[in-house]
């Protein structure tokens, strides 16, 4: 189920065929997803409830980067290679999200893959690794992300419908005191570009939960659906990876701009980027990737050329990425189902016959 399946509507641009970030040719999705055990926590045997989630570029990426940019909201939080996306305008690998303390064995495990691409003895890889904290409902310090759950996220990875919600690094995630996670949508946009984007979704507090402006946070109270939250918050902690991805000709400080964007959708959303909270952004475009040089490659230094966007025409894919955000925020709320996670704590799914009647009484309801 996702917000449109209910039929919704939100912002003013037409998404693309599958509204989600595989709607970027050549982008691809995996996940993978450890449900195991139940009751009380005991550290290093569960309740688990974590997984990953990995984003493919393109089929090529290890020899043949894309060019990308980033930017941070609010720091509290992790995505690895970030240094280099700055450095280089580039990225080099899939990036992966998982929860806060398996960043370490899914990045090696990424160095791994990366490495397994050419047979070189030596040579360095620094991939973009995102993380949440999962730790309300999953044994987060049982490090129960191994290395080869990575290696089958790659190995599933497809261009197709991107499973959202409880799912792969979204699995354990809470949002707006909802059960939170991945999420994903698409744009298009003036000029024929497509611009995606993908979430894991894992912040906020009730009260500022706001869909296609219609205060559903305030209407649908923890008086209404409990919030896994002990004790209740009083402010706006967790944290959001966004991913934008698009077909758009953008240099790397235009990837920049584009990655700047997602904190506008998740304003729109009730997010603040708050002093606790780890909000942090990656963009990048597959439209040069054919041309640019991977310092793997024995090719002779020589220029290539490269196409690009005018700046002044820009514009559009920054709405694009801003309606995509928040979209995929509401699928990953949407979509999301109720779990009980350790010591029985539970993480209420989004009633879809509250929302809807809220959204209906706002006069945002189904046409």
């Amino acid at each position: 189920m996702r917000y449109r399946d209910l039929g919704l509507t939100l912002g003013q641009l037409a998404t693309g065929p599958l509204n989600a970030i595989t709607d970027v040719a050549g982008v691809r999705v995996g996940h993978v997803t450890l449900i195991e055990g139940e009751g009380p926590l005991v550290v290093g045997a569960g309740p688990v409830r974590t997984g990953v989630t990995v984003i493919v570029p393109h089929e090529g990426i290890a020899t043949a980067p894309v060019f990308a940019g980033c930017h941070r909201l609010n720091g509290n939080g992790e995505l690895t290679g970030l240094e280099w996306v700055r450095e280089s305008g580039t990225l080099t690998t899939p990036v992966a999200i998982t929860n806060t303390h398996s960043v370490g064995v899914v990045r090696d495990a990424l160095v791994a893959a990366d490495v397994g691409t050419k047979n070189l003895a030596v040579y360095w890889s620094l991939p973009v690794v995102g993380e949440t904290w999962d730790g309300r409902l999953n044994d987060i310090n049982g490090f129960h992300v191994r290395a080869f759950h990575v290696h089958e996220a790659l190995a599933g990875a497809s261009g197709g419908p991107v499973a959202e919600g409880g799912v792969g690094g979204g699995t354990g995630m809470v949002c707006h005191e909802f059960k939170g996670g991945i999420g994903t949508a698409s744009r298009l946009v003036e000029g024929g570009w497509t611009v995606g984007a993908l979430v894991q979704a894992n912040y906020g507090v009730r009260e500022r939960l706001t869909v296609n402006g219609v205060p559903v946070g305030l209407e649908i109270g923890r008086d209404v659906v409990p919030s896994p939250a002990d004790p209740q918050p009083v402010d706006d902690v967790g944290s959001i990876i966004v991913v934008l991805a698009t077909d758009a000709p953008l240099l790397p400080h235009q990837c920049e701009r584009l990655a700047q964007r997602a904190g506008l959708g998740i304003a729109r959303a009730g997010g603040s980027g708050a002093h606790s909270s780890g909000d942090l952004f990656l963009c990048f475009s597959t439209a040069n990737a054919g041309r640019l040089r991977s310092y793997k490659d024995d090719l002779p230094e020589v220029p290539v050329e490269v196409t690009m966007l005018p700046d002044t025409a820009i514009s559009p894919l920054f709405w694009g990425a801003i309606e995509a955000t928040e979209e995929a925020i509401l699928n990953a709320l949407v979509a999301a189902q109720t779990m009980t996670g350790r010591d029985g704590i539970t993480a209420h799914a989004l009633p879809h016959d509250r929302l809807l009647e809220t959204m209906t009484r706002y006069g945002r309801g189904p046409a």
